[in-house]
């Protein structure tokens, strides 16, 4: 099976935004299996509304007369400079909705000067990816089916230029994906294994007492000596995608890793789950100050990465909209959809009275007592 991939528009229509207009308008510029591959979450999407809706709850004080002639949104991060504290999140398999797939968004990176974390499900060869941008990037690293597979990988990513691995651990099974399902979508056979090393293997043989759940794909989930051995095996310093609870971000400090992303996979997995921006005070309470700490989840609008980051995110990664900007208008779509969000922050900041993002913090935040 394979979809067809629908015509790009060349110019950015002027009722075209915001980031939800990308939204409303991509179901028309892909088809409908896809999209809703990309649009849904898991279960009943309980969790993939909550990382929505939970933003709208936090309100903002505004300042005035404040100095914003050395202004800036420039940070660090791992030791890395980056212009704005926006990254593009790894998304699987971008060719669904454009024939270049991740070298476009890799161009809108370069372009709007992004950092870029190419996923191991990538639908082009990451040495490719890495080629098209001067901007920082990150690889995010599935562990294989083993050791030797897991490790040929990160050399890839290292010879082509990746500075640090990001280890999504949160979803060592798929959640319940009714919506997916339902929708008859299928991966086409030309995306699953764009990687040589993220074949498949095949499936491990069970007893009838045994559970396919429990006995066979859990029993190849990486565990925290996996983390250990990967340290051991680069110098690339590694961050956790996917930590929702403390003990777990304290565990990863614990094991070395140098910074956590606040995930709940985008609604995809375990559905229940509180919205990312809900957890994150709780995980940088856990974490302490100088700790990197990122969140992925529900990211729409400039005020959204300002409040990420006054309850203690360094920076935001934002995931669903990259593809849909990529789905209407390629490598523009995405460097437009890049730049209406930083030009968000920017006047969130300004109207809050935040020259730089080291003056974002809770005291910007309206607590109503």
């Amino acid at each position: 099976m394979s979809y067809p991939i629908h015509r790009k528009i060349n110019t950015i229509p002027s009722d075209l935004v915001s980031l939800d207009d990308y939204e409303r308008l991509a179901i028309d510029f892909m088809p409908s299996p896809v999209y809703e591959y990309i649009r849904s979450g898991g279960g009943d999407e309980t969790t993939l509304k909550q990382n929505r809706s939970a933003f709208s709850k936090i309100s903002l004080y505004g300042r005035i007369l404040v100095d914003f002639e050395q202004a800036t949104t420039k940070t660090e991060l791992l030791g890395q400079k980056f212009r704005h504290p926006v990254l593009l999140a790894p998304v699987a398999h971008q060719g669904l909705v454009h024939c270049e797939g991740e070298i476009a968004t890799s161009e809108a990176a370069h372009a709007m000067e992004t950092g870029l974390i190419t996923s191991t499900l990538a639908s082009k060869e990451l040495e490719h990816i890495a080629e098209k941008t001067d901007s920082p990037k990150w690889f995010q690293l599935y562990f294989q089916s083993n050791r030797a597979e897991t490790l040929a990988l990160v050399r890839r990513a290292e010879t082509a230029g990746y500075s640090a691995l990001i280890v999504t651990l949160d979803v060592p099974i798929n959640g319940l994906r009714n919506h997916i399902q339902r929708s008859g979508f299928q991966l086409p056979a030309n995306l699953q294994s764009i990687q040589p090393s993220s074949r498949n293997l095949p499936p491990k043989e069970l007893t009838p007492e045994q559970s396919i759940i429990f006995q066979g794909i859990m029993s190849e989930a990486p565990g925290w000596q996996d983390i250990h051995w990967l340290q051991e095996q680069t110098q690339l310093p590694l961050v956790i995608k996917g930590i929702t609870h403390p003990q777990d971000a304290r565990m990863a400090i614990d094991a070395g890793v140098k910074g956590i992303v606040v995930s709940n996979h985008g609604g995809r997995g375990l559905d229940s789950l509180p919205a990312t921006i809900e957890l994150l005070p709780i995980i940088r309470k856990a974490v302490g100050d100088d700790f990197t700490l990122l969140l992925d989840g529900g990211i729409r609008r400039g005020t959204d990465v300002f409040k990420a980051l006054a309850l203690g995110a360094d920076a935001v990664l934002v995931g669903r909209p990259q593809v849909y900007a990529l789905a209407i208008a390629g490598a523009l779509g995405v460097a437009h959809m890049l730049k209406v969000l930083r030009h968000e922050l920017e006047v969130t900041m300004a109207l809050c009275g935040c020259p730089t993002l080291a003056d974002i913090n809770s005291d910007c935040l309206f607590s109503g007592v």
